[in-house]
Order: C-alpha cells, then structure tokens, then sequence
C-alpha cells in the first residue's frame, strides 16, 4: 500500500509545527524540529510522528479547527489505510526507512486544534483509528513533500 507525504511540520518548540518542504531525518527526529516535554516527546522511540490528511479532513467535516501540524505531527500523509499504520509496521517515505512504536497519547497543548478542547478525539483509547502514531527511524536520510510513502508489513490491524 502506498500513499503520499503531502506536510513536513517541524517547530522550534510545541505546536503548532510549521511546514517545510523537505527535511533532514535522523535517529534523533527532524532537523531543526524541537520538543517542550522531552518526558512524552522526542527521543530514538518517538523520533517522527505522522498522521493522516484524510483523519485531518474528516475532523475539520465534524468542525475542529485542525490543520496539517496543528496536532505535533512531524508527517501528514495521504492515501494509506490508517487502520494499518499500528506499532511494528514498516515505513518507507522517500529514502528514510521507519518502524512504527507506539500511539502518540494527545494532551491540552493540543486542544486548539479540537472543537470546545475536545483533544481527546484523537485519543487512541476512546476512538481507535484516529490516533496519531510514533515512529523510530531505522535509516536516515531526507523527506519530501511528495515522497511516496510505503508500507512494508501490514499484516498487523490495530
């Protein structure tokens, strides 16, 4: 299954993260991109977290005011089944190979992103499918806004 990377986000610190059409990856995360909390963010486990436009399209339809990076996602990507993208998976976006970790657990710094603050939207517990995910990455290297995004195991569903 194949898809798009259609935002890069990256921000010297919390959100909203702005976009950048293309960007240096290493085990550490984005160049460039910085984290507040380094308890819940950042780190070889947590280096790229992405998201996907059509969640972001399908919540602004309900009336949250997201937009690509309002949420901390590092990539916002296009035409995957996001009902695949669960921890473990594969990942490839242009040269830059990812695994999958972990849910990213949303908290208030979010909020503005969500109709009446309502972040827990996009909480994996409460509405599974909807969740932003964490990834490490296995082999750096460069995104670009329109690297076709693969993924090479999905044989696990969430």
């Amino acid at each position: 299954m194949t898809g798009k990377v259609v935002s890069i986000n990256r921000s010297d610190g919390g959100v909203p993260k702005q976009p950048v059409a293309e960007c240096r990856v290493s085990e550490n995360g984005l160049e460039g991109d910085r984290q507040r909390d380094l308890h819940f963010h950042g780190g070889p486990n947590r280096a790229v977290c992405l998201y996907s436009l059509e969640k972001i399209e399908a919540l602004r339809s309900e009336g949250h005011p997201i937009a690509p990076g309002t949420i901390g996602e590092n990539l916002t990507v296009s035409g995957l089944d996001w009902s695949l993208m669960v921890p473990d998976v594969q990942v490839e976006a242009g040269d830059v190979h990812l695994q999958l970790t972990k849910f990213a657990a949303p908290c208030a710094n979010i909020a503005g992103s969500f109709r009446d603050g309502d972040y827990s939207r996009v909480a994996q517990k409460l509405h599974p499918g909807w969740s932003r995910i964490y990834a490490r990455v296995v082999k750096a290297g460069v995104f670009r806004v329109g690297d076709t995004i693969r993924l090479q195991d999905h044989t696990r569903r969430a």
